[in-house]
This record gives structure tokens, C-alpha cells and sequence, in this order.
């Protein structure tokens, strides 16, 4: 698979970010969080924008809340926080529903330098019915993977039949390809779990080792 006008781009903001401070009866907005002058958001959005065909936020809690994106806010199909798994499963359900995309390329909120050629590297090395992963440094990176829409049923059953949470378990069981991305001059997939990342991250960018990309 090489095409990826056929892909729907997921942002993953449905965490609780306790590092931030949050918990289960108050989530906090790690999507919100001012990077340079920008929300965390604003910055995936504009990496990750030019290469899929359209995107959808998901997110758990008060839809209006995003209403200034713009985005289609996905929340939760499945009951009690059960992590990105269930994110995913709401991005495959609408991007079935939907019609006209045949994959879904998940990311996180909080990954600010994601690669400009992620969809299309990924594309490139997924198997037909099979997920692709990416790799960096060493470290697979889960919940950074595109994921055929005829996934759904079988994702809903792990989840809702085997109580199935972890993302890699799910993965392992999926015809998969790894797509390994460089670590210099900043590792893409860096991601902002705690305010000492949110200060590194500011000093990736004002040192141009990340430039940013306007949405």
C-alpha cells in the first residue's frame, strides 16, 4: 500500500495526563498546553494535516471544548478510560461509517515533531489487512501506526470480549510492519508527559532543531 489519500488522521487526546496533574473525575487537556506560543494540538495538526485526507479528534468529555478546531471529537465507544485502544476503535468505527477510507493513521496529542513523510513511509510498508508501526531509536512507538478500517470488529472484541488494554498485545497478534525513523537532530516521537518535557520540547524549537509547522 503506497496511497494515502484514502487515510483518516486520528489525534489521540483522550489520556488523563496525570503527570499534569490529572485523574479520573478531572482530565487535563495535554492537547491544550501552550508549546511556543502554540497548543500542543496546534503543532500535530500542522505535521500531520498534509498527509492524510481528513482528521477527527479523539477525546472524552465535553466536545465543545474543541469546537475551535473545527475537528470531529470521537469520544469512547467503550465505558471507563481504557486507554488508546478504545480511541483507536472509535477513529476505525467513524472512518467505517464514513465511507472512503480505508485506513486510519493514529497519533498522539502530545507528540509535537512527528515526521512529514510518517503516512507515506507507513503506507509504503504495510502489508494488505495488516497494521505498520513506527520505531525510533530503538523503542516501537504503539499507538504511532496505521490501521486498516476492516480492524474494527476484531478490536471491538478485544476490548469489550477479553478486556484487552495493552496496545502492543493487540498489535502482536496483527500481521505487522515496523518503520524505523531517525533520532537526530530531535527523536520524532518525542512526546510531552511532563512539564520537563513541555520546557525541553521549547528548547528543541528555539534552538531550530525542530522547526515548526503552521496548521
Amino acid at each position: 500500500m503506497s496511497e494515502t489519500t484514502h487515510i483518516l488522521g486520528l489525534i489521540l487526546a483522550g489520556g488523563l495526563a496525570r503527570r499534569f496533574g490529572g485523574d479520573e473525575v478531572q482530565a487535563v487537556d495535554k492537547a491544550r498546553l501552550i508549546l511556543a506560543g502554540r497548543p500542543l494540538l496546534a503543532h500535530v495538526r500542522g505535521r500531520l494535516a498534509p498527509q492524510v485526507s481528513t482528521l477527527a479528534l479523539s477525546a472524552n468529555g465535553d466536545p465543545d471544548r474543541y469546537r475551535d478546531t473545527g475537528l470531529p471529537v470521537l469520544a469512547d465507544s467503550v465505558p471507563g478510560y481504557p486507554g488508546p485502544l478504545a480511541g483507536v476503535l472509535a477513529g476505525l468505527e467513524y472512518a467505517g461509517a464514513q465511507g472512503g477510507h480505508t485506513h486510519v493513521l493514529s497519533v498522539p496529542a502530545d507528540c509535537p515533531f512527528l515526521p512529514l513523510d510518517l503516512a507515506a513511509r507507513l503506507a509504503d510498508a504495510a502489508a494488505p489487512g495488516g497494521v505498520a508501526c513506527a520505531t525510533s531509536g530503538g523503542r516501537r512507538h504503539p499507538v504511532v501506526a496505521l490501521w486498516p478500517v476492516g480492524l474494527a470488529d476484531r478490536l471491538r472484541q478485544a476490548l469489550v470480549g477479553e478486556d484487552l488494554r495493552k496496545v502492543g498485545a493487540f498489535l502482536a497478534r496483527q500481521p505487522l510492519a515496523l518503520v524505523d525513523f531517525p533520532v537526530q537532530p530531535v527523536d520524532p516521537f518525542f512526546n510531552v508527559n511532563t512539564p520537563d518535557d513541555l520546557d525541553a520540547a521549547s528548547a528543541f524549537l528555539s534552538k531550530g532543531l525542530a522547526p515548526p509547522i503552521q496548521a
